[in-house]
């Protein structure tokens, strides 16, 4: 018996001196964790329920160059609720008013709201959506109701921001302003680097459902807003523009179309619209027409072969030409005159007015035809052989072909005579006339002035000349003149007015010239007017191009592009005369100086808030900066809310947010 006591005594020695080592190892490996590997556990613990989520920055502001909004970042909030953050004496006592005040705001019934904050504290709810798409002043309103005033750990709200680009102008220029910041569309795209700004960060731990809230008020790292940029675009000659092509496209039921006007001296681009027709019938912006289609231009280009054989000698402007009936033969292929029946003979310039296809082409092929790389080099003085290198992406290649290229042949020459066989821009062709306009200097077409930070300026963008001189002032006078007598007497005649002076040129182009069928449907013509106004002191370039009109209205350059080029040279010096204060922009103006220093000298001196109500954005960021405001706006025209309320202390460089309207 006591030998097996014994050996039950050694089991249990056996058994305890087990769980001795058993705790001595257990004991080791929690003090290796939380000594040795405690830092390594941690971070894999923090790492599954904390992380670092990027904070969006501000997208820069897009304006126009009389400093109207083209495209704005505006900050939209959701705010939520973790019904187990407040204390449950909190919660129980100001319960009834969040409901009372967030039914006032949101328009539910109070009862509504009660319900909803007691079921997500009955069941947990650390994540209940309270109201989507706040603007600033609005969450800064409900952040001041009961209990959520304590703030996100006693009460328990969650504020989560998003940026939404908004457009005032709408659909307007959407391709050339961009209309989608990830994408390389547009002033938006070209100009990302400057407008993106740097990206915060803020810590977030994970909750119930797989959720996730702010640790704290506080941000790792604060967003850094983007540069505004200041674009070239005028949006009173952006709305003519717009509303005279959208008005012809749909008289003439057109494919598409494009207009862009030109300030002549700087190049800046004023307006540019393109449209093209939807399957319904309306037009909107598509594709930038302006800047990325190249096509045949017809008879605008006989511009640069007159240009080129008035500055070789080769011709004058009074050598006289016969049209031999309205049809010459190159090569077994015949080149027409519109009018049947020709000309007769007639001189150069007459010619040119007529837009004689005929004419011109014997003229240009005479001069060249034993030296086409003549003609070819002054194509190239004149930039059509290149792409002008703007700003905004998808520019197209222009194709002026040259002997020892696959697709030159001895028709190219006299084809080119009267604009066949090539392809240039709209860009490209106004780039041309512009410099006629402009005194023979040609200059880069330009979509962007300024970089800003504020009132600080980042970067300007001055007149790039591509070519100082495209020709003599000789030749520039007499084409000129010509340009004016197509207006005044030539196929443009039924745009002349006598109290207004036009200069510029008509092309019917057809598209798929003498190529039948292609897999872009049969031959089509393609409509255009270019050219620059006041002709005896040109101000502003234009072209209009309008393809595919319906045949049966009509297809003539004169008619279908050659209004809207009219009516927005009148709108812009007959509705608009204010546009001559370009000249006095740095002359004060009595009224807007009066009216600001009464505001100013009214609060310069007060340490309190201002009401600045019903006052212009402008002129409100400006009297508040001078007070010491550090100020933020969200859209634009007069102020309609402020965030901090008249008569109220501030401190200097307190945040203020205007509400603009």
């Amino acid at each position: 018996m006591a030998v097996e006591d014994k050996k039950f005594s050694y089991r249990i020695y056996a058994v305890a001196f087990a769980i001795f080592v058993m705790a001595i190892l257990v004991s080791v490996k929690l003090a290796n964790i939380q000594w040795v590997e405690g830092d390594y556990y941690r971070q894999l613990a923090q790492d599954a329920t904390v992380k670092d989520f990027a904070l969006p920055s501000n997208r820069g502001n897009v304006y126009s160059s009389d400093g109207s909004l083209l495209a704005t970042s505006i900050p939209n909030y959701t705010v939520r609720f973790d019904a187990l953050a407040p204390k449950g004496e909190d919660f129980d006592k100001y319960r009834q008013g969040l409901a009372d005040s967030l039914s006032i705001m949101l328009g539910k019934s109070s009862e509504f709201y009660y319900y909803e904050l007691e079921k997500a504290r009955r069941e947990k709810n650390r994540y209940m959506l309270v109201v989507k798409d706040l603007s600033y002043t609005e969450l800064t309103r409900i952040k001041s109701f009961p209990l959520f005033n304590l703030g996100a750990f006693k009460g328990g709200v969650i504020v989560e921001n998003r940026i939404v680009r908004e457009h005032p102008m709408g659909k307007i220029a959407e391709r050339t302003i961009g209309y989608d910041p990830g994408r390389d569309v547009g002033i938006e795209g070209a100009f990302a680097h400057y407008l993106k700004g740097e990206d915060g960060r803020r810590k977030m731990q994970k909750i119930a459902k797989n959720h996730w809230k702010p640790i704290s008020d506080n941000n790792e790292k604060e967003p850094v807003d983007g540069y505004d940029v200041v674009s070239t675009i005028n949006v009173y000659i952006q709305d003519i523009a717009h509303h005279a092509l959208l008005k012809q496209l749909e008289y003439y039921e057109a494919d598409h179309g494009c207009v862009v006007v030109m300030e002549t001296k700087t190049g800046y681009i004023r307006a540019i619209s393109n449209l093209g027709r939807a399957t319904d019938g309306s037009y909107y912006e598509t594709i930038n027409y302006a800047v990325g289609e190249a096509h045949e231009p017809g008879s605008t280009f006989k511009l640069a072969g007159l240009l080129a054989m008035l500055e070789d000698g080769k011709v004058d402007t009074t050598q006289v030409f016969d049209s031999k009936g309205g049809d010459i033969t190159y090569y077994g292929r015949h080149v027409h005159d519109s009018h049947r029946g020709g000309y007769g003979k007639v001189s150069l310039a007459r010619g040119f007015e007529l837009s004689s296809n005929t004419i011109l082409v014997q003229a240009l092929y005479e001069s060249y035809k034993d030296n086409p790389k003549q003609f070819l080099k002054r194509l190239n003085e004149f930039n059509l052989d290149r792409k002008l290198g703007v700003s905004i992406k998808g520019e197209a290649s222009p194709r002026i072909p040259k002997p020892g290229d696959k697709g030159w042949s001895k028709l190219s020459l006299p084809w080119m005579g009267f604009g066949y066989g090539i392809s240039v821009t709209p860009l490209q062709t106004l780039t041309l006339y512009n410099a006629v306009a402009n005194n023979g200097e040609m200059v880069k077409p330009l979509f962007v002035q300024e970089i800003k930070e504020w009132d600080k300026t980042i970067k300007t963008y001055d007149k790039v000349v591509l070519n100082p001189k495209i020709c003599s002032d000789e030749t520039l006078n007499k084409v000129r003149k010509i340009l004016e007598n197509v207006v005044k007497k030539g196929t443009g005649s039924k745009l002349y007015s006598p109290n207004f002076s036009m200069a510029g040129k008509t092309g019917t182009a057809q598209v798929n010239y003498g190529k039948g069928k292609s897999r872009d449907g049969d031959m089509y013509y393609a409509s255009s007017f270019v050219g620059y106004f006041p002709a005896d002191n040109p101000q502003y370039s234009c072209i209009v191009i309008i393809h595919k009109p319906h045949v049966g209205k009509g297809y003539y350059g004169a008619d279908v592009s050659g209004p809207v080029f009219s009516r927005i040279a009148q709108k812009i010096f007959t509705d608009a005369p204010t546009t001559n204060e370009v000249k006095t922009l740095s002359k004060p103006l009595k009224a807007q100086e009066d009216l600001y220093a009464g505001y100013y000298s009214k609060d310069k001196k007060k340490s309190t808030v201002p009401n600045i109500i019903g006052m212009s954005g402008m002129d409100a960021v400006a009297l508040l900066g001078e007070m010491g405001f550090k100020v933020e706006v969200v859209g634009s025209g007069k102020v309609k809310k402020q965030s901090l309320q008249p008569g109220q202390a501030f401190q200097k460089n307190q945040t203020i947010t205007l509400e603009l309207l």
